[in-house]
């Protein structure tokens, strides 16, 4: 047959083509997918276990009867990413560096392009937010992408924290949903950067946690009052993949309360009990199988679920107190299902130890202070039990909280042991000793975190020895504030006459009184006013005699602890090494001090994401020195002020700030920092 030159193939013929050599392809191997994203293999339990409201419909609408209600992301201009936490996403089984590389990595965890077999949705909760009943609040900025199954080879331990074997992937930041109120469904780059460095910083530090696998930051801009002044900005959309077992938290359960008798607002769901049951029996089928297969009566199921969820936010809050971490915001729809530290808003770790710390500027009455952190978990899980009546009876309910503070002490005194190398024996003054450390933290502005980290420079008592006590005070003063410091820290917020208007206030009108502040509140300020009198008595010289003296007693009283640890040992160097050992992986090196967080946020500010990265390898090895990495870049010339999504706020300029290593104590110019 002669030759006739090239033919055209019909479009069905080509078609046809086209279909069987991908086939061909497929068959011997070769990969056509364009991205290791697409290879995500979804099983979307939830959404087929719980009920979900079909309906697309834009605009914020009240959602009834569902628990997920589906959605589209908005789409961003020009998405690329800021970092990846490769760590993070190993979990889904993938590698961190392919999919930075991955040109189709920002679009999917951007939300701008929908990964095959997602599913976005948002999920419908409400919550009691500074003490009142919300109402319906709901994912406002995260969308549900869909649940990725876990690889095959995934360790024996993750099994066990994620029993059911799927990975929850979220967005947050990706536009508009149901639940976003007046809000625009986005976040900034600020808050996503303290979002993703923190959630990877708790999980390093051993505390249970809701993950974060990546950040993208775009071209597409929302505008932001940063101080609530009229100056508002245009910022860029950024946004977090957060990973979890499942996101499902505490306010979950709140949709189906009746009319709250101070606010008047109920749940969306009220009536709908069924679903009470059927979220219930998911949760626990799901999560915590060994309690579905121990218990064949309801109640009794229950009833263990719930002490479970109990003894697990005990544990939590424990640890955070144990690190001086604070979250800010506890809100019951901030409180985890799986005893997961969730949303990472205004937190804050503790520089000088205060146990009235607020982290959140904008909590006013100490509500969510670092110390009223155990009771107001309590407090939320009391509302978690009144969301699981009547399937979970409210006597049995009441029985399980009293066991809460015994089981947060627990925890507690344990950690403090640990953190204070007393691993041999407990002795009942342990507990004096450890509040008397924190007391000596307190009056001489100790850091906290370094503090605990120097504990393990003090050697234990030996024959022979000289000047031991002295070179053990000398560094812990070194970790001490300075008078000017102590005297900003202890400055009341109100004037003496504000002040006195309302101690006359809740004498002569009490009821008046309680509508403006609150004995809590005046009681602080009275306290920093005392402090600030007695500061303004003494001198720098003085003041460091004073917090000399009172070292030296603390470690004296400290060392004769430690040498009762050393008594009958037979091998007294594996004593020594086992507390230098546990101590060290105790007591961190490094953790993620708002100044930290705000240098990488300036360097992405002005386009250099190497900050981000660098903080976040630093991060994931908190407990070891990295020379190499502790030293931060130098930072832009204005320093970024906050949102009330997490972001940060300061009158200071960045370029004032004098920077120092990440391992250091902080420089004054960080308590200009505020977060709200």
């Amino acid at each position: 047959m002669a030759y006739l030159g090239p033919r055209l193939l019909q479009p069905n013929i080509l078609r046809a083509v086209v279909v069987a050599r991908l086939i061909a392809m497929d068959s011997m191997g070769v990969s056509m997918s364009r991205s290791p994203l697409d290879h995500l293999e979804f099983d979307n339990v939830v959404l087929r276990r719980l009920p979900l409201d079909s309906s697309e419909e834009p605009g914020v609408r009240m959602v009834k009867g569902a628990c997920f209600s589906k959605m589209k992301p908005t789409p961003v201009t020009k998405p690329r990413f800021v970092a990846v936490s490769n760590k993070a996403l190993s979990l889904l089984g993938l590698n961190g560096a392919e999919v930075m590389s991955d040109p189709l990595g920002p679009e999917y965890l951007s939300g701008s392009k929908v990964m095959p077999g997602s599913e976005p949705a948002a999920h419908c909760y409400c919550g009691h937010q500074f003490g009142s009943f919300a109402g319906q609040l709901g994912d406002g900025a995260a969308c549900y992408l869909g649940e990725v199954k876990a690889p095959t080879d995934q360790s024996a331990e993750l099994r066990h924290e994620n029993p059911s074997g799927r990975w929850e992937i979220q967005v947050k930041g990706a536009g508009k949903t149901p639940f976003s109120r007046q809000a625009d469904g986005r976040k900034v780059l600020r808050s996503s950067i303290r979002e993703f460095l923190c959630s990877e910083a708790i999980f390093a530090l051993g505390i249970p946690t809701t993950r974060a696998g990546s950040v993208v930051t775009s071209d597409s801009k929302v505008i932001r009052d940063i101080n609530y002044d009229g100056n508002a900005i245009h910022e860029r959309c950024s946004m977090v993949l957060r990973i979890a077992p499942t996101f499902l938290r505490f306010g979950s359960f709140e949709i189906f309360k009746r009319a709250d008798e101070n606010s008047g607002r109920q749940g969306p769901s009220y009536g709908h009990d069924e679903i009470r049951g059927q979220m219930l029996d998911y949760v626990i089928e799901t999560f915590y199988p060994e309690i579905q297969q121990n218990h064949s009566d309801r109640v009794e199921r229950n009833v263990a679920f719930f002490r479970e969820v109990v003894l697990r936010t005990a544990r939590l809050v424990s640890q955070w107190q144990c690190v001086g971490f604070c979250h800010g915001v506890l809100n019951t729809d901030n409180m985890s299902i799986l005893g997961l530290t969730l949303d990472y808003g205004p937190y804050g770790f503790m520089d000088r130890f205060d146990p009235d710390f607020i982290c959140n500027a904008s909590d006013n009455s100490g509500r969510y202070s670092y110390q009223a952190q155990p009771a107001i978990c309590r407090w939320n899980l009391g509302k978690l039990a009144e969301a699981l009546a009547p399937e979970l009876p409210a006597g049995r309910a009441k029985a399980v909280l009293e066991e809460y503070m015994d089981l947060y002490n627990g925890f507690y005194l344990a950690t403090m042991r640990k953190k204070l190398g007393l691993l041999r024996k407990e002795e009942p003054e342990d507990e004096t000793l450890i509040t008397t450390l924190l007391q000596t933290m307190q009056n001489t502005g100790a850091d906290f975190s370094n503090t605990f980290r120097c504990l393990g420079e003090i050697p234990c008592p030996s024959e022979g020895e000289q000047g031991v006590v002295r070179e053990a005070t000398d560094l812990l003063l070194e970790q001490c504030t300075s008078l000017e410091e102590l005297r900003v820290a202890n400055k009341p917020t109100m004037e003496p006459r504000e002040l006195a208007m309302l101690l006359s206030m809740a004498q002569s009108n009490p009821a008046l009184f309680q509508m403006i502040s609150d004995r809590k509140t005046i009681g602080r300020q009275l306290e920093k006013l005392n402090k600030t009198q007695e500061l303004a008595e003494v001198n720098q010289e003085e003041l460091r005699g004073q917090q000399a003296q009172e070292w030296t007693d603390w470690v004296t009283s400290y060392r004769k602890r430690l040498a009762r640890e050393l008594e009958g040992q037979s091998n007294v160097q594996e004593v020594l090494d086992d507390r230098l050992r546990v101590m060290n992986s105790t007591n961190p090196r490094v953790v993620l001090r708002n100044y930290i967080a705000q240098n990488a946020i300036e360097a992405a500010e002005n386009g250099d994401f190497s900050e981000v990265q660098q903080v976040l390898k630093v991060l994931e090895d908190p407990f070891s020195a990295q020379p190499s990495v502790e030293q931060p870049a130098s930072v832009g010339a204005e320093q970024a002020v906050s949102d009330p999504q997490g972001g940060v706020s300061s009158t200071a300029a960045a370029a004032s700030r004098k920077v120092v290593c990440y391992h250091n104590r902080p420089p004054a110019s960080a308590t200009a920092i505020s977060v709200s």
